[in-house]
């Protein structure tokens, strides 16, 4: 029988093998369905023929668009596999209770819409803590979580480099947050995620200065993997925190999201 973790080293890569014939691409959407949410605005792009469960890609952060679907390779391959991408324009939150909620307004909606109940989650950078907060405290509700260099850990980051929104999120001063900062940090709150055997994936370079591979997605793997989940990573050598093939031409980010889709 195969195991889980060969499955990255025997299957051929999906994203590879795929191809869209012009016709195809043209029948892709150009522009995402617009709605509002509580005042703030949401972003669909549903694929021509959904799959089975209506399934959907959640994507942090979302500012002013869903700029994941820029990315050629995933927009196509999940378009053609019947996956939709949605995002929710909360501007620079950070993972506060209050954030969350609004997230869960629109997680509502879109189950009302028809699409699937259990989403997956893709969080890149600061929108890792978007999604892994939201996660955390919804856990039966993710189908899976997979990270492009994301934000894992409230402590390395946020207070750093963004005090102001971070502060501004949680609505409390900065000693308050720092005393009560376990509550609220994702890699300090696995427990649900493990329990509904949420599947990882993530890719990050390890010469991130901006989010730091040790103090985030290393600290994740090692956090989950000591809890008995399932997480894979790639890690990029000699890359950092920027805009590159490496992070959104990834085959395995696409073989895992394909893999992992509602039956």
């Amino acid at each position: 029988m195969m195991h889980k973790h060969m499955l990255f080293t025997v299957l051929p890569c999906i994203a590879a093998l795929i191809a869209l014939p012009a016709a195809a691409q043209d029948n892709l959407p150009k522009t995402a369905e617009a709605f509002e949410v509580d005042g703030h605005k949401a972003f669909v792009y549903a694929a021509p023929k959904r799959a089975d469960g209506n399934p959907w890609l959640w994507y942090a952060p979302t500012l002013n668009g869903v700029s994941i679907v820029q990315r050629k390779l995933y927009f196509e391959s999940l378009m053609q596999a019947g996956i939709s991408i949605a995002g929710f324009d909360l501007g620079e939150v950070r993972g506060a209770p209050s954030s969350t909620a609004k997230f869960s307004l629109f997680y509502d909606d879109m189950v009302k819409r028809g699409w699937s109940p259990k989403p997956i989650l893709l969080g890149q950078s600061r929108g890792g803590l978007m999604m892994l907060a939201w996660g955390m405290r919804n856990p039966d509700k993710v189908r899976a979580f997979v990270g492009i260099y994301p934000v894992c850990n409230l402590a390395s980051w946020p207070l750093k480099n963004s005090k102001a929104a971070t502060l501004a999120d949680f609505g409390m001063p900065e000693a308050e947050l720092v005393d009560k900062l376990n509550h609220f940090n994702p890699v300090d709150n696995l427990q649900g995620l493990l329990a509904n055997k949420v599947p990882i994936f993530v890719v990050h370079g390890d010469s991130d200065v901006v989010v730091p591979y040790d103090d985030n997605t290393r600290l994740l793997k090692d956090r989950y993997q000591a809890g008995g989940g399932r997480i894979t990573v790639k890690i990029i050598p000699g890359e950092g925190h920027k805009v590159s093939p490496s992070f959104f031409e990834c085959s395995e980010l696409v073989d895992f999201v394909l893999e992992n889709i509602e039956k």
